[in-house]
Parts: C-alpha cells; sequence; structure tokens
C-alpha cells in the first residue's frame, strides 16, 4: 500500500530539523570556552511518509578516552605532589649551608687539632663551638621538616574537604539526572551530564577513582576508589573521607566515614584506607611524606644519636682538664610512649631511652609494644610483652627474611626501672600495677631526636682528652719491653654489672672499696719469667698467674680467661672489670714489673683525643635491620639519607614528565572526539544553512503550486 506524502509535510520537518541542527552547532559554537563541555550531535530518522521524524541531541563522547584522560590526570597530579615536595627536601639536604657532613668533618678536624695539644683552651673551644654548629645545621634541617609535616596535616585536610565537597557535588547530580530523565525530559540531560563529567575529573586529579554506569538504568554513575572502597553508590548513599590518627595526632590517617541515615546513623564506623595506592595529589602528598619525609627525619635522628652517644661514649672513657672522669658532651633525649585510644587507663604512662653506648643497635624503626599478660599482683608488678618494630608508615619492618620483627619481654613495671628491648632502647612502665592485657604504647625513639639533641656542657675543659689510666715501667726492669697500647673501656661507676675499677675520687680501687672481699682492682704486672706473669691488687696480693705466655697482648684479659687460680669470681661477674688493658712490645725479662694506676697530672695526654678523632672512621650506625649487617660510617649513614631523597626527587621528575606526556595524549585523544572544532562547526553552519534554505524552497514550491491549483479552478 503506498504512503501517502506531501510537499509541505516533507518541507515543514526539514525546515525543523534544519532548525535543530543550526542550534545544536551553535550551542557548541558558544561554548567553545566553556570548561567540561563535550561536543553535542543531533541525529533525525526519517519516517514512513517520507518526512523527517524525531531527532535526538546528544553528546560525542568516548567513554574510554575519558576514562584515559581520569586516570592520566590522577597520575600527574600525584607525581606532581611528589617531586614538588621531595625537590624541597632534596635542595635543602643538598644546601652547603645545611650540609651535615661538612658540619661532622669540620668537628673531627677541631678534635684532631686539639690532640696536638690537648692542655690548649682555644683548641678545645673550637671543638665546642664546631659541635654546637653541627648541632644548628641537624636542627635547621629538622625544624624544616616538622614544620613540612604540620603543613602536611593541613593540606591533608584541604584535600579531603575539596573531595568531600566533589562527592557531594556528583550525589547531587546523580539525582538530577535521574529525576531529569524519570520525568521522561526528551533527550539527555546534557548540561547535567557535563557538570558531572567535571566533577569527577576534579575529584579524580585529588584521588584515583573508578566510574562505572549504573544498572539501574537511571543515568546515575558509581564511583570508588582504586582499592575497591565506594564513594558514591547506586541508592544515592555516599561515603565521605577524613583524617584520623591513632596513637599519634601529628600522623594523620585517611579514613572513610560511612552516611547512613538518620535512623541507622548509630551504625555508622570509619576504617582506614590505603594510602600506598591512593593515587591524586592526595595520594603523592602522602607517599612522599611516608616514603621521603618521616624515613628522613627518623634516619636524621638515627645519625644524630649515633653521633652523640658516640662522644659521649668516648669521652667517657677519658679524664678531663680537671683530671675527673669524663662525662657525656650532648644530651639524648628520652621519649614517651603514646598511649592507643583503646588502651584500659590513658593516663598510664610509658617512657623510653637510648641505652648509653648501644646507639650501634639503634635502627630507624618505632615500635609498637603491647602487654600480653595481666600484671602480676606481687609488687614490683610484672608482666609480658611483645615487642613489633614499625616502619615510619606504621607498616612491620621487615628482617632479612622478610618477617616482621618481632620480640617477647618479661618485664618489671615501677618507676624507674628500665627494661631493655631491641634495637638499643629500654622502656619504662611508671604506673607499676595499672596496665592491663591488651594496652598498646608506640615509641618513636628516633622521629624529634635529631631536633632535640643538645649539648650537655658548654665547658671545654669537660673534654676529656686524657686517658684515666697510666701503666708505669719499673725503672728497675731489666727487659727492654714497653708498653704498645693500653685503653679504656669502661669507667662506669654504677653498683650494678657495669661497675669499672674507677673511683669518682680520681683513682683505681683497692681491697677496701673493692667488690670482691679480698682483692682490690689488678694495678700489677710482674713476670716470674719471658713466657709466665702475676696480676697483683695495689696490696700486693696475687689474684692470678698465667703461664705458657705465647703474646703480650691483653694481659689481664688473658689472666681473666686462663690464669690460675681462676680470676675473682666477683669481678668474672661483671661486665666489664676493671674497664682498662694493657699490651707489651719487647723482650720481658723475669721480674720486671709494670705498675697501673690513675693518670694524675696527666692532663697532657692526648690519647683519648686521638681515640675521639677516630671515631668518624668507624662503623656506629645501623644501616639494615639483619642483625649480621655492617655497620656504616657517620659519613657513609648520612650520604646513604641525602643519595636517596635525591634519587627520589630525581625519579619523581622524569616521571611527571612522561606522566604529563601520556595526560596530553590521552586530553588530545578527548578532545579530538568531543572537543568543538571551529572547522568543523563552521562547515556544519554552512550545511545546515543550505539545507535549511532548501527545505524553505520547497515550501515556496509547494505554495505556488497549491496557489496555481486554486486559480485553475475558479
Amino acid at each position: 500500500m503506498a504512503i501517502k506524502t506531501d510537499l509541505f509535510t516533507v518541507a515543514t520537518g526539514g525546515v525543523n530539523a534544519s532548525n535543530v541542527l543550526l542550534n545544536t552547532t551553535g550551542t557548541n559554537i558558544a561554548n567553545i570556552n566553556t570548561q567540561g563541555y563535550v561536543r553535542q550531535d543531533t541525529q533525525f530518522i526519517a519516517e514512513a511518509n517520507g518526512g523527517m521524524g524525531r531527532g535526538t541531541t546528544e553528546r560525542v563522547i568516548n567513554t574510554f578516552a575519558q576514562n584515559q584522560l581520569r586516570r592520566d590526570t590522577s597520575s600527574v597530579a600525584e607525581l606532581a605532589a611528589y617531586s614538588l615536595n621531595t625537590s624541597g627536601l632534596d635542595n635543602i639536604l643538598a644546601n652547603e649551608a645545611n650540609s651535615v657532613t661538612k658540619g661532622m668533618s669540620e668537628l673531627f678536624a677541631a678534635m684532631q687539632t686539639a690532640a696536638d695539644d690537648p692542655t690548649n683552651l682555644p683548641s678545645r673551644d673550637l671543638v665546642m663551638g664546631q659541635a654546637q654548629q653541627l648541632l644548628g645545621r641537624i636542627g635547621g634541617i629538622a625544624d624544616y621538616m616538622s614544620d613540612a609535616e604540620r603543613e602536611l596535616n593541613l593540606q591533608f585536610q584541604n584535600e579531603v574537604q575539596q573531595a568531600n565537597g566533589l562527592i557531594q557535588t556528583i550525589v547531587n547530580l546523580n539525582e538530577a539526572i535521574s529525576v531529569s530523565q524519570g520525568n521522561g525530559a526528551i533527550g539527555n540531560p546534557n548540561i547535567l551530564m557535563n557538570e558531572r563529567d567535571l566533577a569527577v575529573l576534579e575529584l579524580s586529579e585529588i584521588i584515583a577513582i573508578e566510574t562505572r554506569q549504573s544498572a539501574n538504568g537511571t543515568g546515575a554513575i558509581n564511583i570508588s576508589l582504586k582499592s575497591g572502597e565506594s564513594l558514591v553508590m547506586d541508592t544515592g548513599k555516599f561515603n565521605i573521607l577524613s583524617m584520623g590518627s591513632d596513637p599519634d595526632n601529628t600522623f594523620q590517617r585517611l579514613e572513610l566515614n560511612t552516611q547512613f541515615d538518620p535512623s541507622a546513623a548509630k551504625h555508622n564506623t570509619a576504617i582506614y584506607v590505603a594510602e600506598s595506592n591512593l593515587g591524586g595529589s592526595l595520594g603523592g602528598l602522602f607517599a612522599y611524606r611516608n616514603e621521603i619525609l618521616s624515613p628522613t627525619m627518623r634516619e636524621l635522628g638515627q645519625v644524630t644519636i649515633a653521633v652523640a652517644d658516640s662522644i659521649n661514649s668516648q669521652n667517657k672513657l677519658g679524664m678531663d682538664l680537671d683530671q675527673q672522669l669524663g662525662s657525656d658532651l650532648f644530651t639524648i633525649p628520652n621519649f614517651n610512649g603514646l598511649n592507643y585510644l583503646t588502651n584500659n587507663d590513658l593516663s598510664s604512662r610509658a617512657s623510653g631511652r637510648i641505652i648509653a653506648g648501644a646507639s650501634h643497635l639503634l635502627t630507624d624503626s618505632d615500635y609498637r609494644v603491647e602487654v600480653t599478660s595481666e600484671p602480676s599482683d606481687t609488687l614490683p608488678s610484672t608482666f609480658s610483652i611483645e615487642v613489633t618494630a614499625l616502619n615510619a608508615d606504621g607498616s612491620p619492618t621487615l628482617d632479612q627474611h622478610r618477617e616482621p620483627i618481632v620480640q617477647t619481654y618479661t618485664v618489671t613495671a615501677q618507676a624507674g626501672t628500665y627494661n631493655a628491648i631491641l634495637g638499643g632502647v629500654e622502656i619504662e612502665f611508671a604506673s607499676g600495677s595499672n596496665y592491663a592485657q591488651g594496652d598498646q604504647f608506640l615509641f618513636q625513639p628516633t622521629r624529634k631526636a635529631a631536633a632535640n639533641v643538645t649539648l650537655a656542657t658548654s665547658r671545654p675543659e669537660d673534654l676529656a682528652f686524657a686517658s684515666p689510666m697510666r701503666v708505669q715501667v719499673d725503672v728497675r726492669n731489666l727487659g727492654d719491653a714497653v708498653v704498645s697500647r693500653s685503653g679504656t673501656t669502661n669507667t662506669s661507676m654504677i653498683n650494678d654489672n657495669g661497675l669499672s675499677a674507677f673511683t669518682a675520687e680520681g683513682a683505681i680501687v683497692g681491697s677496701g672499696n673493692s667488690p670482691d672481699p679480698v682483692f682490690g682492682a689488678p694495678t700489677q704486672v710482674i713476670f716470674s719469667s719471658a713466657t709466665s706473669y702475676q696480676v697483683l691488687d695495689a696490696s700486693n696480693n696475687v689474684m692470678s698467674t698465667v703461664n705458657n705466655v705465647s703474646s703480650y697482648d691483653n694481659l689481664l684479659a688473658q689472666a681473666k680467661a686462663s690464669g690460675t687460680p681462676q680470676w675473682p669470681a666477683s669481678f668474672a661477674a661483671l661486665d666489664d672489670f676493671p674497664g682498662y688493658d694493657f699490651s707489651l712490645q719487647g723482650e720481658v725479662i723475669a721480674n720486671d714489673r709494670f705498675v697501673v694506676g690513675y693518670n694524675t697530672n696527666g692532663i697532657s695526654d692526648n690519647t683519648n683525643a686521638v681515640a675521639m678523632a677516630e671515631i668518624q672512621k668507624a662503623g656506629n650506625i645501623k644501616i639494615s635491620n639483619n642483625d649480621t649487617g655492617a655497620l656504616a660510617t657517620f659519613h657513609e649513614a648520612y650520604a646513604n639519607l641525602v643519595g636517596r631523597v635525591g634519587e627520589s626527587a630525581a625519579r619523581a621528575e622524569i616521571s611527571l614528565e612522561a606522566a604529563s606526556v601520556m595526560k596530553n595524549q590521552a586530553k588530545d585523544w578527548f578532545d579530538s572526539v568531543s572537543g568543538v572544532s571551529l572547522d568543523e562547526e563552521a562547515a556544519n553552519l554552512i550545511r545546515f544553512q543550505q539545507s535549511y534554505a532548501a527545505a524553505a524552497r520547497i515550501i515556496t514550491t509547494a505554495k505556488e503550486i497549491f496557489e496555481t491549483i486554486l486559480a485553475a479552478a475558479r
């Protein structure tokens, strides 16, 4: 059956269609500079009668190009935030005015100069001045990093607020689009979709996201993090981001908060979001903090403590210009354990400190200490703890076998009692029996140490450049043996296993104040032959005899190990008694005698000054969690720190350049499909104008024909 049509119907449809096409083209041209605008295209269907059917105006968009642009936008924003901050820290570390390496070199050079004339006060003053300058350089860098950490927390808050605002905007636009389509509006709500896509793109710049169309056909979209947590859901519900911290309120962590209806608000909860794969500018900031800033703060603290503790330890092995035993030159700060919010009693206290002389065991790890048993009823209370080493980002520190470093201990809880744990750290539980099983504390030995190590004295006289012990060769000796080496290893006067043979009065303990009821400290070595000698105290009591001597190295250590009778049990029970030893070189004749005494008036001695200057060449810093790993020197450890930051900054800059190229390519791809081209739209204007004129001409022709027919009929 033939379908009747007429020129008026065809022509009117053509005019209307051309008018719509011209409107679409005009809209595209008018919005060429509108941010987020997507080019529109109108398509018509032909009707069976030959006329023009209904037209549909839709956005011209390539979903793959759009998603790629979002991903590349997230990548560029992440690398830009990471690179900018890392480069800033790298510039601070590389600045000559802040050079810790230079400061350490100048300090030890001053020690070497002072060793040439240990009684020269200006030389000693220079050592103290260089020590203060070194702390100033370290403190300047530490202050910069502390300020950077505070600024990061503000940036986190700002980024989260922006993200939450965009999430709310997307939810509102989802609802508006759904309502528009539900009302049966002709065509898609293109402008609303453009606004939503722009908000999604801005959100992808803050955090990396995944999007998908809602399955309910409403035109809404769902948004989730790359790790899978939902931000915007099908139901119209959404989650928001927030910042939390436990137990360290200066170490902000990202949380995702559910937003239930008021009737179910009590079920709202917060979960931590993995920051390692967050993406966007927020992910770049977290990566900078977790990978660069926080580890560098701890590594610098580790180096600072190692320098201070090593110099302290060596100075305490010497005798100062006042002929007293050396004391600490630096004050190493103690640190408090931070209560986790789930602890039974938040007023319970725990504190820690670095074990003197044990900085070579220290790492840059934090430690989480958990009480694993209830405190005993007996006083002082005891209980078990589990200590877990943590990286700067809170993840477990792994050993050489890629296993978490976890140790268990039984500790005594009372004020003034410190319990040694791993890493050269000891902790105090001063609250006694107030702890409960499950309580946790976070200890950060090195995090703030760089800014808080200070000089313990400003007196140059306190530099203990001389050795506190002197070995005299008896003038009646017939052999030519001389002292080739003497050394002090312990000058402690504490009444526990650390006791040495030195007294506060500048002497060596005799039988009257010795830890042994019979013997005083060993002060004499008398040879009965070239291969045999006796060790006597100041009262001429024979403590031990050593036979079959093959070496004259460390004579007192040989007596302790193989003498007859055995070394006094009260001395052997101590960690390092008497705390000194000496070696000989040359020929020994029977009755040759060597006497050990306090180095009274020996202020011109530079033995300990030389030893202090040599510290910089020794391995004093642990650079690996492997217990058998080699120790690094101060310069090596600091060079590793600076090198790591510099390498990260350079790598981030290169990655940013590559990511920017990829983003530009993705944008070109997206714009080639969805962007407005003036040349193309100008061509369309001419084409649609011509089609409009042609359709209008058909109407004119139809009118003329109709008028001719009417005239013929009159």
